[in-house]
Protein backbone atom coordinates (compact mmCIF):
# COMPACT_ATOMS: atom_id res chain seq x y z
CA UNK A 1 0.00 0.00 0.00
CA UNK A 2 1.30 3.75 -1.00
CA UNK A 3 2.35 5.78 1.92
CA UNK A 4 0.83 8.75 2.35
CA UNK A 5 2.59 10.49 5.03
CA UNK A 6 6.45 9.44 6.16
CA UNK A 7 8.22 11.64 8.69
CA UNK A 8 12.04 10.91 9.12
CA UNK A 9 14.14 11.82 12.24
CA UNK A 10 11.36 14.93 13.06
CA UNK A 11 12.99 17.20 16.02
CA UNK A 12 11.25 20.48 17.31
CA UNK A 13 12.76 21.88 20.31
CA UNK A 14 11.37 25.29 22.01
CA UNK A 15 13.90 26.25 24.33
CA UNK A 16 15.48 23.44 26.99
CA UNK A 17 12.40 21.50 25.74
CA UNK A 18 12.37 18.79 22.89
CA UNK A 19 8.78 18.51 22.25
CA UNK A 20 9.91 16.02 19.38
CA UNK A 21 12.75 13.83 19.39
CA UNK A 22 13.54 12.33 16.64
CA UNK A 23 10.43 11.16 15.69
CA UNK A 24 10.05 9.19 12.45
CA UNK A 25 6.56 7.70 11.63
CA UNK A 26 4.85 6.27 8.16
CA UNK A 27 0.85 6.55 7.38
CA UNK A 28 -0.30 4.26 5.00
CA UNK A 29 -2.80 6.65 2.45
CA UNK A 30 -6.24 5.18 2.93
CA UNK A 31 -6.15 4.33 6.35
CA UNK A 32 -7.11 5.75 9.87
CA UNK A 33 -4.03 5.96 12.32
CA UNK A 34 -4.18 6.85 15.27
CA UNK A 35 -1.60 9.02 17.68
CA UNK A 36 -1.49 8.72 21.24
CA UNK A 37 -0.08 9.61 24.25
CA UNK A 38 0.05 11.76 27.61
CA UNK A 39 0.34 15.53 27.92
CA UNK A 40 3.08 16.58 26.77
CA UNK A 41 4.19 13.89 24.49
CA UNK A 42 4.81 16.06 21.53
CA UNK A 43 1.69 14.71 19.58
CA UNK A 44 0.50 18.44 18.62
CA UNK A 45 3.48 19.36 18.07
CA UNK A 46 4.41 16.49 15.67
CA UNK A 47 0.57 17.38 13.75
CA UNK A 48 1.58 21.28 13.46
CA UNK A 49 4.87 20.41 11.73
CA UNK A 50 2.61 17.94 9.50
CA UNK A 51 0.09 20.57 8.84
CA UNK A 52 2.60 23.33 8.51
CA UNK A 53 2.02 25.49 11.53
CA UNK A 54 5.33 24.60 12.86
CA UNK A 55 8.70 24.06 10.64
CA UNK A 56 10.94 21.26 12.29
CA UNK A 57 14.74 21.99 13.50
CA UNK A 58 15.49 19.07 11.35
CA UNK A 59 14.24 15.72 10.19
CA UNK A 60 12.17 15.41 6.64
CA UNK A 61 8.82 15.14 5.24
CA UNK A 62 7.22 13.27 2.56
CA UNK A 63 3.79 13.63 1.07
CA UNK A 64 2.73 11.14 -1.20
CA UNK A 65 6.30 9.91 -1.98
CA UNK A 66 7.31 14.11 -2.54
CA UNK A 67 9.81 15.48 -0.22
CA UNK A 68 8.01 18.65 1.31
CA UNK A 69 9.10 21.59 3.38
CA UNK A 70 5.71 23.75 4.43
CA UNK A 71 6.26 27.75 5.31
CA UNK A 72 2.72 28.08 6.08
CA UNK A 73 -0.03 26.34 6.63
CA UNK A 74 -1.45 27.71 2.85
CA UNK A 75 0.94 25.40 1.52
CA UNK A 76 -0.17 22.47 3.45
CA UNK A 77 -3.31 23.39 2.36
CA UNK A 78 -2.22 23.61 -1.05
CA UNK A 79 -0.48 19.94 -1.02
CA UNK A 80 -4.33 18.34 0.55
CA UNK A 81 -3.35 18.67 3.99
CA UNK A 82 -5.98 19.62 6.11
CA UNK A 83 -7.16 19.92 10.11
CA UNK A 84 -9.65 19.98 12.28
CA UNK A 85 -8.72 21.19 15.88
CA UNK A 86 -9.88 20.41 19.20
CA UNK A 87 -10.92 23.79 19.91
CA UNK A 88 -12.83 25.01 16.33
CA UNK A 89 -11.47 27.36 14.12
CA UNK A 90 -15.00 29.21 13.21
CA UNK A 91 -16.69 32.30 12.59
CA UNK A 92 -19.71 32.30 15.04
CA UNK A 93 -21.37 35.50 13.78
CA UNK A 94 -21.06 33.90 9.71
CA UNK A 95 -22.77 31.01 7.91
CA UNK A 96 -21.65 27.88 7.50
CA UNK A 97 -21.12 28.39 4.27
CA UNK A 98 -19.05 31.46 4.74
CA UNK A 99 -16.84 29.81 7.50
CA UNK A 100 -16.18 26.98 4.54
CA UNK A 101 -15.56 29.99 1.97
CA UNK A 102 -13.01 31.55 4.69
CA UNK A 103 -9.82 31.96 2.89
CA UNK A 104 -10.76 31.00 -0.25
CA UNK A 105 -12.89 34.58 -0.53
CA UNK A 106 -10.29 36.24 -2.82
CA UNK A 107 -10.50 33.17 -5.59
CA UNK A 108 -11.42 33.93 -9.19
CA UNK A 109 -13.38 31.45 -8.95
CA UNK A 110 -15.27 31.78 -6.25
CA UNK A 111 -19.05 30.73 -6.48
CA UNK A 112 -22.49 32.86 -6.53
CA UNK A 113 -23.68 32.55 -3.12
CA UNK A 114 -26.65 30.04 -4.09
CA UNK A 115 -24.73 27.77 -6.05
CA UNK A 116 -22.08 27.80 -3.22
CA UNK A 117 -25.33 27.02 -0.92
CA UNK A 118 -26.20 24.07 -2.85
CA UNK A 119 -22.53 22.76 -3.57
CA UNK A 120 -22.15 22.40 -0.12
CA UNK A 121 -25.63 20.97 0.83
CA UNK A 122 -24.81 18.78 -1.82
CA UNK A 123 -21.09 17.71 -0.43
CA UNK A 124 -22.66 17.58 3.04
CA UNK A 125 -25.41 14.64 1.79
CA UNK A 126 -22.85 12.60 -0.35
CA UNK A 127 -20.90 12.00 3.35
CA UNK A 128 -23.29 11.89 6.14
CA UNK A 129 -22.72 15.76 6.78
CA UNK A 130 -25.68 16.91 6.38
CA UNK A 131 -25.74 21.03 7.50
CA UNK A 132 -28.05 23.96 6.46
CA UNK A 133 -25.62 26.42 4.62
CA UNK A 134 -26.96 29.60 5.38
CA UNK A 135 -27.68 28.58 9.15
CA UNK A 136 -25.26 31.09 11.71
CA UNK A 137 -22.75 28.78 13.18
CA UNK A 138 -23.80 30.20 16.46
CA UNK A 139 -27.08 28.73 16.27
CA UNK A 140 -25.36 25.51 15.73
CA UNK A 141 -24.81 22.58 17.84
CA UNK A 142 -21.17 21.31 18.79
CA UNK A 143 -21.48 18.26 16.26
CA UNK A 144 -23.17 20.31 13.60
CA UNK A 145 -19.62 22.88 13.65
CA UNK A 146 -17.84 19.79 13.68
CA UNK A 147 -19.86 19.14 10.27
CA UNK A 148 -18.79 22.39 9.05
CA UNK A 149 -15.42 22.14 9.49
CA UNK A 150 -14.65 18.83 8.27
CA UNK A 151 -16.75 20.06 4.94
CA UNK A 152 -14.22 22.90 4.64
CA UNK A 153 -11.71 20.31 4.19
CA UNK A 154 -13.49 18.18 1.80
CA UNK A 155 -14.49 21.40 -0.17
CA UNK A 156 -10.74 22.07 -0.68
CA UNK A 157 -10.22 19.16 -1.48
CA UNK A 158 -8.09 17.40 1.63
CA UNK A 159 -7.09 14.16 0.65
CA UNK A 160 -5.16 14.18 4.25
CA UNK A 161 -7.18 14.68 7.31
CA UNK A 162 -6.09 15.42 11.23
CA UNK A 163 -8.75 15.24 13.20
CA UNK A 164 -7.61 16.57 17.19
CA UNK A 165 -9.85 14.89 19.61
CA UNK A 166 -12.52 15.23 17.25
CA UNK A 167 -15.29 13.25 19.98
CA UNK A 168 -14.18 14.96 22.82
CA UNK A 169 -17.59 17.57 22.93
CA UNK A 170 -19.72 14.67 21.24
CA UNK A 171 -22.51 12.52 22.29
CA UNK A 172 -22.48 8.62 21.63
CA UNK A 173 -25.20 9.06 18.68
CA UNK A 174 -23.04 12.09 17.06
CA UNK A 175 -20.17 10.09 17.42
CA UNK A 176 -21.27 7.07 16.13
CA UNK A 177 -22.30 9.42 13.01
CA UNK A 178 -18.48 11.15 12.90
CA UNK A 179 -17.18 7.26 12.48
CA UNK A 180 -19.73 6.71 10.34
CA UNK A 181 -18.73 9.47 7.59
CA UNK A 182 -14.38 8.70 8.89
CA UNK A 183 -15.22 5.12 7.74
CA UNK A 184 -17.27 6.33 3.89
CA UNK A 185 -13.96 9.08 3.77
CA UNK A 186 -11.47 6.20 4.07
CA UNK A 187 -13.26 4.15 1.24
CA UNK A 188 -13.00 7.03 -0.83
CA UNK A 189 -9.07 6.77 -0.45
CA UNK A 190 -8.91 9.94 2.23
CA UNK A 191 -6.65 9.52 4.99
CA UNK A 192 -7.45 10.70 8.65
CA UNK A 193 -4.62 11.31 11.45
CA UNK A 194 -6.82 10.80 14.63
CA UNK A 195 -4.87 12.73 17.75
CA UNK A 196 -7.45 11.10 20.62
CA UNK A 197 -7.35 10.39 24.33
CA UNK A 198 -10.06 7.89 23.90
CA UNK A 199 -8.65 4.20 23.57
CA UNK A 200 -11.42 2.61 23.12
CA UNK A 201 -12.68 4.63 20.15
CA UNK A 202 -9.21 4.00 18.44
CA UNK A 203 -10.02 -0.09 19.09
CA UNK A 204 -13.38 0.93 17.07
CA UNK A 205 -12.19 3.00 14.54
CA UNK A 206 -8.50 2.81 13.19
CA UNK A 207 -6.21 0.51 11.50
CA UNK A 208 -2.74 1.08 12.82
CA UNK A 209 -2.00 3.35 16.16
CA UNK A 210 1.34 5.50 17.06
CA UNK A 211 2.34 5.72 20.44
CA UNK A 212 4.81 8.80 21.58
CA UNK A 213 5.90 9.23 25.26
CA UNK A 214 8.11 12.17 25.85
CA UNK A 215 8.83 13.29 22.16
CA UNK A 216 9.96 10.20 21.07
CA UNK A 217 7.80 7.18 19.36
CA UNK A 218 7.90 4.41 21.17
CA UNK A 219 6.14 2.09 18.53
CA UNK A 220 3.75 1.59 15.99
CA UNK A 221 1.13 -1.31 16.05
CA UNK A 222 -1.68 -2.22 13.61
CA UNK A 223 -5.05 -2.23 15.70
CA UNK A 224 -6.20 -5.66 15.55
CA UNK A 225 -2.99 -6.82 17.21
CA UNK A 226 -3.00 -4.77 19.84
CA UNK A 227 -5.32 -4.08 23.36
CA UNK A 228 -6.17 -1.09 25.66
CA UNK A 229 -4.37 -2.28 28.13
CA UNK A 230 -1.14 -2.49 26.17
CA UNK A 231 -1.60 0.95 24.49
CA UNK A 232 -1.77 2.30 28.32
CA UNK A 233 1.31 0.65 28.98
CA UNK A 234 3.25 2.05 26.01
CA UNK A 235 1.83 6.07 26.72
CA UNK A 236 2.67 5.94 30.69
CA UNK A 237 5.38 2.90 30.74
CA UNK A 238 4.03 0.99 33.29
CA UNK A 239 0.75 -0.95 34.08
CA UNK A 240 -2.28 1.36 34.33
CA UNK A 241 -5.29 0.86 36.14
CA UNK A 242 -8.02 1.36 33.49
CA UNK A 243 -11.32 0.60 35.95
CA UNK A 244 -11.95 2.52 38.36
CA UNK A 245 -12.23 0.98 42.04
CA UNK A 246 -15.70 2.30 42.91
CA UNK A 247 -16.97 0.62 46.40
CA UNK A 248 -20.62 0.98 47.35
CA UNK A 249 -20.70 3.49 49.54
CA UNK A 250 -24.17 4.42 51.79
CA UNK A 251 -25.55 8.49 51.11
CA UNK A 252 -26.40 9.82 54.37
CA UNK A 253 -27.97 13.72 54.82
CA UNK A 254 -28.62 15.90 51.98
CA UNK A 255 -26.37 18.63 51.17
CA UNK A 256 -27.26 19.93 48.08
CA UNK A 257 -30.57 20.89 46.91
CA UNK A 258 -31.94 22.29 44.10
CA UNK A 259 -35.32 23.17 43.33
CA UNK A 260 -37.36 24.17 39.85
CA UNK A 261 -34.29 26.42 39.14
CA UNK A 262 -34.93 28.70 36.27
CA UNK A 263 -32.44 30.39 34.42
CA UNK A 264 -33.36 32.91 31.71
CA UNK A 265 -30.46 35.40 29.82
CA UNK A 266 -30.47 39.09 29.62
CA UNK A 267 -31.50 37.85 25.80
CA UNK A 268 -34.22 36.32 26.58
CA UNK A 269 -33.50 32.61 26.44
CA UNK A 270 -34.18 30.32 28.59
CA UNK A 271 -31.59 28.33 29.94
CA UNK A 272 -32.45 26.22 32.89
CA UNK A 273 -36.50 24.96 32.90
CA UNK A 274 -37.27 24.17 36.38
CA UNK A 275 -34.53 21.89 37.33
CA UNK A 276 -34.39 19.98 40.32
CA UNK A 277 -31.62 17.60 42.14
CA UNK A 278 -30.06 16.38 45.33
CA UNK A 279 -26.88 15.79 46.50
CA UNK A 280 -26.42 14.06 49.30
CA UNK A 281 -23.22 13.84 51.79
CA UNK A 282 -21.24 10.26 50.12
CA UNK A 283 -22.81 10.06 46.96
CA UNK A 284 -21.26 11.57 43.50
CA UNK A 285 -24.47 12.58 41.17
CA UNK A 286 -23.28 12.96 37.80
CA UNK A 287 -25.02 15.17 35.16
CA UNK A 288 -24.31 13.98 31.28
CA UNK A 289 -25.80 16.13 28.64
CA UNK A 290 -23.94 17.33 25.48
CA UNK A 291 -22.48 20.61 25.92
CA UNK A 292 -24.98 24.09 25.88
CA UNK A 293 -27.48 22.08 27.56
CA UNK A 294 -27.57 24.40 30.93
CA UNK A 295 -24.68 22.82 31.93
CA UNK A 296 -22.44 26.53 32.21
CA UNK A 297 -25.36 28.10 33.94
CA UNK A 298 -25.88 25.61 36.43
CA UNK A 299 -22.46 26.11 37.19
CA UNK A 300 -22.51 29.73 37.38
CA UNK A 301 -25.91 29.73 39.60
CA UNK A 302 -23.86 27.28 42.47
CA UNK A 303 -21.14 29.25 42.17
CA UNK A 304 -22.91 32.55 42.22
CA UNK A 305 -20.80 34.12 39.27
CA UNK A 306 -24.15 34.15 37.02
CA UNK A 307 -25.20 37.52 34.74
CA UNK A 308 -27.40 38.79 37.23
CA UNK A 309 -28.96 41.24 34.88
CA UNK A 310 -31.04 37.59 33.44
CA UNK A 311 -33.96 36.34 35.75
CA UNK A 312 -33.71 33.09 38.29
CA UNK A 313 -36.98 31.48 40.01
CA UNK A 314 -36.53 28.30 42.36
CA UNK A 315 -34.01 27.67 44.55
CA UNK A 316 -30.22 26.38 46.14
CA UNK A 317 -29.92 25.35 49.51
CA UNK A 318 -26.55 24.11 50.49
CA UNK A 319 -26.52 22.18 54.04
CA UNK A 320 -29.83 23.79 54.23
CA UNK A 321 -28.40 27.55 53.63
CA UNK A 322 -30.03 29.49 50.72
CA UNK A 323 -27.36 30.04 48.09
CA UNK A 324 -29.06 31.44 45.43
CA UNK A 325 -27.47 34.39 44.77
CA UNK A 326 -24.85 34.53 47.00
CA UNK A 327 -21.18 35.43 46.32
CA UNK A 328 -18.45 33.24 45.63
CA UNK A 329 -17.02 34.03 48.89
CA UNK A 330 -19.80 33.37 50.57
CA UNK A 331 -20.51 29.80 49.04
CA UNK A 332 -17.03 28.98 49.26
CA UNK A 333 -17.83 29.54 53.18
CA UNK A 334 -20.65 27.05 53.02
CA UNK A 335 -17.87 24.59 52.65
CA UNK A 336 -18.00 24.34 48.67
CA UNK A 337 -15.45 24.31 46.56
CA UNK A 338 -15.45 23.99 42.85
CA UNK A 339 -13.35 22.83 39.92
CA UNK A 340 -15.08 25.23 36.73
CA UNK A 341 -15.16 24.46 32.92
CA UNK A 342 -12.24 26.33 31.47
CA UNK A 343 -9.38 26.29 33.79
CA UNK A 344 -7.49 29.52 31.98
CA UNK A 345 -10.55 31.27 32.23
CA UNK A 346 -11.75 31.06 35.91
CA UNK A 347 -9.19 28.84 37.40
CA UNK A 348 -5.57 29.77 37.33
CA UNK A 349 -3.47 33.04 36.88
CA UNK A 350 -1.81 31.85 33.86
CA UNK A 351 1.16 34.48 35.21
CA UNK A 352 1.70 33.36 39.02
CA UNK A 353 3.99 30.04 39.75
CA UNK A 354 2.37 26.91 40.72
CA UNK A 355 3.03 27.60 44.50
CA UNK A 356 0.58 31.22 44.18
CA UNK A 357 -2.21 29.00 42.53
CA UNK A 358 -2.25 26.78 44.89
CA UNK A 359 -3.57 28.84 47.26
CA UNK A 360 -6.03 31.32 45.21
CA UNK A 361 -9.35 31.06 47.15
CA UNK A 362 -7.43 30.68 50.44
CA UNK A 363 -4.88 33.41 50.14
CA UNK A 364 -6.71 35.05 53.22
CA UNK A 365 -6.14 32.40 55.57
CA UNK A 366 -3.90 33.34 58.25
CA UNK A 367 -1.42 29.78 57.63
CA UNK A 368 -0.31 31.43 54.23
CA UNK A 369 0.57 35.12 55.70
CA UNK A 370 3.62 36.15 58.06
CA UNK A 371 2.79 39.71 59.13
CA UNK A 372 1.45 41.91 56.47
CA UNK A 373 2.72 39.31 53.56
CA UNK A 374 2.70 35.70 52.74
CA UNK A 375 4.74 33.61 54.20
CA UNK A 376 6.79 32.44 51.26
CA UNK A 377 8.35 29.62 53.24
CA UNK A 378 4.60 27.45 53.81
CA UNK A 379 3.34 28.74 50.34
CA UNK A 380 6.60 26.41 49.42
CA UNK A 381 5.84 23.44 51.75
CA UNK A 382 2.20 23.56 50.53
CA UNK A 383 3.61 23.23 46.97
CA UNK A 384 5.76 20.78 47.17
CA UNK A 385 3.42 18.43 48.90
CA UNK A 386 0.65 18.87 46.41
CA UNK A 387 3.66 18.38 43.80
CA UNK A 388 3.60 15.79 45.08
CA UNK A 389 0.51 14.17 45.79
CA UNK A 390 -0.92 15.26 42.36
CA UNK A 391 1.98 14.11 40.38
CA UNK A 392 2.85 17.68 38.93
CA UNK A 393 5.25 18.20 36.27
CA UNK A 394 6.99 21.13 34.47
CA UNK A 395 9.52 21.13 32.36
CA UNK A 396 10.28 24.62 32.55
CA UNK A 397 13.22 25.89 34.98
CA UNK A 398 13.00 26.95 38.68
CA UNK A 399 11.00 25.98 41.72
CA UNK A 400 8.27 27.52 41.03
CA UNK A 401 7.66 28.26 37.08
CA UNK A 402 4.39 29.96 35.67
CA UNK A 403 1.56 28.02 35.37
CA UNK A 404 1.30 28.82 31.54
CA UNK A 405 4.53 26.98 31.16
CA UNK A 406 3.04 23.84 31.83
CA UNK A 407 1.30 21.39 29.58
CA UNK A 408 -2.73 21.41 29.90
CA UNK A 409 -2.58 18.48 31.78
CA UNK A 410 -0.67 19.76 34.68
CA UNK A 411 -2.38 22.90 34.73
CA UNK A 412 -5.82 21.03 35.47
CA UNK A 413 -3.82 18.95 38.49
CA UNK A 414 -2.88 22.05 40.08
CA UNK A 415 -6.59 23.13 40.45
CA UNK A 416 -8.27 19.54 40.87
CA UNK A 417 -5.24 19.86 43.95
CA UNK A 418 -6.04 23.26 45.16
CA UNK A 419 -10.00 22.25 44.74
CA UNK A 420 -9.60 18.98 46.68
CA UNK A 421 -7.40 19.95 49.33
CA UNK A 422 -9.92 22.81 50.77
CA UNK A 423 -10.13 22.63 54.51
CA UNK A 424 -13.84 22.43 55.79
CA UNK A 425 -15.31 20.75 52.99
CA UNK A 426 -18.77 20.29 52.39
CA UNK A 427 -20.03 19.82 48.67
CA UNK A 428 -17.51 19.82 45.79
CA UNK A 429 -18.71 20.86 42.42
CA UNK A 430 -16.35 19.22 39.37
CA UNK A 431 -16.75 20.25 35.86
CA UNK A 432 -15.19 18.20 33.49
CA UNK A 433 -12.17 17.59 35.91
CA UNK A 434 -10.11 15.76 33.34
CA UNK A 435 -10.57 17.49 30.60
CA UNK A 436 -7.34 17.55 28.58
CA UNK A 437 -5.48 14.80 30.57
CA UNK A 438 -3.87 11.96 30.25
CA UNK A 439 -4.54 8.36 30.88
CA UNK A 440 -2.17 8.07 34.17
CA UNK A 441 -3.73 11.68 35.40
CA UNK A 442 -6.94 10.33 34.75
CA UNK A 443 -6.34 7.13 36.98
CA UNK A 444 -5.10 9.61 39.94
CA UNK A 445 -7.66 12.07 39.82
CA UNK A 446 -10.19 9.54 39.82
CA UNK A 447 -9.07 7.50 42.96
CA UNK A 448 -8.85 11.34 44.41
CA UNK A 449 -12.26 11.61 43.78
CA UNK A 450 -13.93 8.49 44.99
CA UNK A 451 -11.70 9.09 48.38
CA UNK A 452 -12.72 12.20 49.05
CA UNK A 453 -17.01 10.90 48.45
CA UNK A 454 -15.46 8.31 50.96
CA UNK A 455 -14.53 10.24 53.10
CA UNK A 456 -18.44 11.79 53.20
CA UNK A 457 -18.08 14.68 50.90
CA UNK A 458 -21.02 15.13 48.68
CA UNK A 459 -20.02 15.14 45.17
CA UNK A 460 -22.02 17.37 41.85
CA UNK A 461 -20.34 15.89 38.74
CA UNK A 462 -20.40 17.16 35.53
CA UNK A 463 -18.47 15.98 32.69
CA UNK A 464 -19.00 14.89 28.81
CA UNK A 465 -17.11 11.76 29.29
CA UNK A 466 -19.44 8.94 29.87
CA UNK A 467 -17.04 6.72 30.46
CA UNK A 468 -16.20 9.13 33.73
CA UNK A 469 -19.64 9.45 34.45
CA UNK A 470 -20.24 5.72 34.65
CA UNK A 471 -17.52 4.61 36.21
CA UNK A 472 -17.12 7.64 39.34
CA UNK A 473 -21.23 8.18 39.67
CA UNK A 474 -23.50 6.99 42.19
CA UNK A 475 -26.87 8.15 40.09
CA UNK A 476 -26.86 10.37 36.86
CA UNK A 477 -29.00 12.75 35.54
CA UNK A 478 -29.41 13.66 31.88
CA UNK A 479 -29.82 17.12 31.22
CA UNK A 480 -31.43 18.39 28.50
CA UNK A 481 -32.75 21.77 27.27
CA UNK A 482 -31.99 22.98 31.09
CA UNK A 483 -33.93 20.33 32.73
CA UNK A 484 -33.53 16.60 34.41
CA UNK A 485 -34.88 14.49 31.65
CA UNK A 486 -34.50 11.16 33.23
CA UNK A 487 -32.35 10.05 36.25
CA UNK A 488 -30.79 6.52 36.84
CA UNK A 489 -30.87 5.08 39.79
CA UNK A 490 -27.97 3.75 41.90
CA UNK A 491 -28.61 0.09 41.34
CA UNK A 492 -29.65 1.28 37.27
CA UNK A 493 -26.10 2.68 37.70
CA UNK A 494 -24.12 -0.10 39.34
CA UNK A 495 -25.62 -2.44 36.87
CA UNK A 496 -24.67 -0.24 34.08
CA UNK A 497 -21.06 -0.28 35.23
CA UNK A 498 -21.08 -4.10 34.31
CA UNK A 499 -22.10 -3.10 30.98
CA UNK A 500 -20.65 -0.03 30.05
CA UNK A 501 -20.91 0.50 26.35
CA UNK A 502 -24.74 -0.49 26.18
CA UNK A 503 -25.45 1.86 29.34
CA UNK A 504 -23.37 4.92 27.40
CA UNK A 505 -25.83 4.19 24.50
CA UNK A 506 -28.72 4.17 26.52
CA UNK A 507 -27.79 7.60 27.99
CA UNK A 508 -27.21 8.82 25.17
CA UNK A 509 -30.82 8.05 23.98
CA UNK A 510 -31.66 10.99 26.94
CA UNK A 511 -29.22 13.41 26.18
CA UNK A 512 -29.91 14.12 22.51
Amino acid sequence: MATAVKLSGITKQFGNLKANDGVSLSIEAGTIHALVGENGAGKSTLSNIIYGLLHPDSGTIEIDGKKRSFSSTREAIDTGIGMVHQHFMLVPTLTAAENIMLGKEGSRFMLPSKRLGDEIEKLGKQHGLDIEPNALVSSLSVGQQQRVEILKLLYRKSNILILDEPTAVLSPPETERLFATLRSLVAEGKTILLITHKLDEVLAISDAVSVMRKGKLVGTVQTAETSKEELARMMVGRDVLLRTDNPEQTPEATVLSIDKLRYVSPQGIEKLRGLSLTVHAGEIYGIAGVEGNGQSELLSLLWGTFDRDGRTEGAIRIGGQSALGLSPTEIAGLGVSMIPEDRLKSAVVAEYGIAENLILGRHREPAFHRGIGFDSETLRKNAATMIERYDIRSSAPGANPPVASLSGGNQQKVVVAREMERPGLKLLVLAQPTRGVDIGAIEQIHKRIIDARQKGLAILLISSELEELIALSTRIGCLYKGVIRHEFTEAEVRQGREHESGFEKEIGLHIT
